[in-house]
């Protein structure tokens, strides 16, 4: 009964640290959505919550620059990688005794929960070879017409 237990309890947690993971990139919308949803009803923080995911993955998807997309992709790590030391710190106190281990795991679990987010919004955004090594490519000039020939 004490193997079924332990099986049982390292699955739970294993499903609740892949739910973590998944829902990462959801953080900012969760929290624009509680904030309006106190004030206003449910259905309009439910909305306005879908709303900030779908712009902020259409912004990271269409713009071209990068200082933007780290600044849009940025704005929904920020909440994510809070969460994830929070999630972390709180499971970290179940078996870890000592504070600064505690600490260590939780600051680690912000920066792979953090780093989840960011690659879960930054996949829509395509960048071409030499864009992300700060070399940007020569764009086609346009052909003059035989209207601007003298």
């Amino acid at each position: 009964m004490l193997a079924l237990g332990l099986v049982l309890n390292t699955l739970g947690i294993g499903l609740f640290c892949w739910a973590i993971f998944a829902l990462a990139v959801y953080a900012l919308p969760f929290f624009v959505a509680l904030r309006v949803g106190v004030v206003g009803a449910l259905l309009i923080g439910i909305a306005s919550g879908a709303l900030t995911l779908a712009a902020g993955q259409v912004a990271v998807a269409v713009s071209r620059s990068l200082t933007l997309r780290v600044a849009i992709a940025t704005a929904f790590v920020v909440p994510a990688a809070i969460a994830g030391y929070h999630l972390v710190l709180a499971l970290s106190q179940i078996g870890v005794p000592s504070l600064a281990w505690r600490e260590a795991f939780a600051c680690l679990g912000a920066v792979c929960i953090g780093g989840t987010a960011w690659a879960r919004l930054t996949v829509f955004a395509e960048t071409s070879p030499f864009e992300s090594a700060g070399v940007a490519e020569k764009m086609p000039q346009p052909v003059l017409t035989a209207a601007t020939h003298e």
